[in-house]
């Protein structure tokens, strides 16, 4: 028999923190009492998100933040985990026929009329699979997201197939998931596990995340952590064994799926999902370059994926597979990236060219609608999201409000572009400290504040990201026209080197990219010194013109950037000219040097 009570503003008894704002209903099911928090409007589309182990439903809770604005967002502690009562008997309490029994009575509960969506990490994830094959909740689950659990089926049929069938490869893939699986074993041990969690495991289990997948400590675990996790291993217990000799045979998936795989899972291999289409025929696959607790590491690009399978299900469309959008999108699908100077060039194609990769964009720019416009292009060429945001990078004060909107709104940044620049031109002795002042606040300053602010926020995440520093060939080939602009420019060559080595044991790398003469409206903005408005104006349609020529397109230092990120270099010269200045520059300086007195046309 099935009650539930009417949902109110939840509180958290016993020292467990609440979920802010949420609601919190109890539904009684198979002898325990659920509780189940809400978030959002009841109206909208409803989002099941089910925890695993040993964790509560608070290990959703910056993504339930992020999704509740779109969606009625339901999050319920398991049987046995949070604020939910355990069976009694413990042992046959957790099979996954009762696990489903729960999941029904809270879709009944939250959303009588219409089919959830439902989204597992974990165990949470094992048990959607089985939510999501068996016939009784057919029409009640109108998609899946998969992450960090396989179906226990599924699993079965792929150790039977290796084990009947072994070839070298196979037999290295059952002996890695095997060692990977240490744990599974050491929860099949009686008393054991209980006595760990509620003792020294239990309390140092916060620091072994913190340490291990760099889970930052705010509101998590919950202080029923010792608990959940001796009642937990019931899970093990009581399916493990069962299922993975016995899998059934019609364990078909009657809902789509999106499967969400971290690449560097410690307790998952990646090939436990080979074939997985035979099973799940509406497949969208994805991949993050993250560890196994990505709820709580990445739960910007999580929400951000949740939300767009969601909104693809409700519309009728089909989801947008990672595989057909540009290149790169096996890298950056679903990354957030941020790029300066976004309003036009290189910012404007660098937006564009990470957009087709399937990124969420922010382009930035001090000038609005030039930003409105990159964004909106942004989305139509394939960016799950973009959005614009205007920013002078020269002003701290404006990137540090910046910097704190993209964190609370959108995350931390995978991906830091420090493009924005303004040229000058004209000798040293006729450029002001008004002109020295506003090309080193753009061109360096403007770095060191993205790198400063944004940089930080990627170290604190822990899970590593890619800082772009725009520089120029001028920054290693001498000019005497160019004194102010080459200056800033070789400082941020030097700064991205001092940053490359002081990140690098953080998993962040720097590159900086150093183009030549590329086709862009720099030439149109920039500032000569020495000369009336008149014959400035004159200067820049010349220097124009002879860009125009040269015709090298800001595409291709795009797609020189987003190789500099995969490939992780430090230096990247763009165009001819680049390269071989940058050659010159280490081999025949001196060269370089005598090129660099000769007296340019004007």
């Amino acid at each position: 028999m099935r009650r539930n009570r009417k949902a109110v503003p939840e509180s958290g008894p016993g020292g467990q923190e609440p979920l802010e704002g949420a609601r919190t209903r109890w539904v009684s099911t198979g002898g325990v009492e659920l509780c189940v928090a809400e978030l959002g409007d009841a109206d909208l589309p409803t989002v099941v998100l089910v925890h695993g182990y040993p964790d509560s439903k608070e290990v959703w809770s910056e993504v339930a933040r992020r999704l509740q604005d779109r969606f009625h967002v339901v999050l319920y502690d398991v049987r046995g985990c949070g604020r939910s009562t355990a069976p009694k008997p413990l042992r046959g309490g957790f099979t996954l026929e009762k696990l489903t029994d729960d999941f029904l009575a809270v879709a009944d509960s939250v959303s009588p009329g219409e089919p959830v969506h439902l989204v597992g990490h974990d165990w949470g994830s094992v048990q959607g699979w089985e939510f999501a094959t068996v016939s009784r909740t057919e029409g009640r689950i109108a998609s899946f997201t998969s992450i960090s659990g396989p179906s226990l089926d599924h699993f079965g049929h792929w150790i039977k197939k290796r084990v009947s069938r072994p070839t070298p490869r196979r037999v290295a893939q059952l002996l890695g998931q095997s060692a990977k699986s240490w744990y599974v074993y050491a929860l099949h041990t009686p008393v054991l596990p209980e006595l760990a969690w509620k003792g020294p495991l239990g309390k140092r289990w916060p620091r072994v995340l913190e340490l291990t997948e760099k889970v930052p400590a705010n509101g998590y675990p919950t202080a029923s952590l010792p608990t959940d996790a001796a009642h937990g291993a019931w899970l093990y217990r009581d399916n493990i064994r069962a299922r993975l000799s016995h899998p059934r045979t019609d364990c078909y998936a009657h809902t789509p799926v999106q499967l969400i795989t971290p690449t560097d899972d410690t307790f998952l291999s990646e090939r436990l999902y080979d074939e997985l289409e035979l099973w799940a025929p509406q497949l969208t696959r994805r991949t993050l370059p993250a560890k196994h607790w990505v709820p709580r590491t990445r739960p910007d690009q999580l929400s951000a994926w949740v939300g767009e399978f969601v909104t693809s299900q409700e519309s009728g469309l089909p989801a947008r597979e990672p595989a057909s959008a540009g290149k790169h999108s096996d890298r950056f699908s679903g990354q957030l990236v941020l790029v300066t100077g976004a309003g036009s060039g290189i910012g404007r194609a660098t937006a564009f060219s990470f957009a087709e990769a399937g990124a969420r964009v922010i382009a930035v720019d001090r000038d609005a609608d030039s930003a409105a416009r990159t964004a909106d292009m942004a989305r139509l060429i394939g960016a799950p999201h973009a959005w614009a945001e205007t920013v002078d990078v020269s002003d701290e004060q404006q990137m540090e409000k910046l910097a704190e909107k993209v964190a609370d709104e959108y995350g931390t940044p995978d991906v830091l572009v420090n493009n924005a620049g303004i040229g000058i031109s004209g000798s040293f002795l006729e450029t002001s400290t008004e002109d020295w002042k506003r090309t080193l606040d753009v061109n360096l300053w403007g770095v060191i504040h993205g790198c400063r602010l944004f940089g930080r926020q990627m170290a604190e995440r822990g899970q590593g990201g890619h800082i772009v520093n725009t520089a120029s060939a001028a920054a290693y080939q001498p000019s005497r026209v160019l004194p102010a602009y080459s200056t800033s420019k070789a400082a941020v060559l030097m700064l991205s080197e001092c940053l490359r080595a002081e990140l690098a044991g953080q998993d962040i790398g720097v590159s900086a990219v150093c183009p030549g003469f590329v086709n862009t409206n720099i030439t149109e903005t920039a500032r000569f010194t020495g000369a009336d408005e008149k014959e400035q104006q004159r200067r820049r349609r010349r220097t124009s013109r002879l860009y125009g020529m040269r015709n090298y397109p800001p595409e291709k230092v795009a797609d020189a950037i987003l190789r500099a990120v995969v490939h992780n270099q430090a230096v990247v010269p763009v165009t001819p000219e680049a390269r071989g200045a940058r050659l010159m520059s280490r081999f025949t300086p001196h060269t370089l040097r005598a090129i660099a007195r000769l007296r340019p046309p004007v």
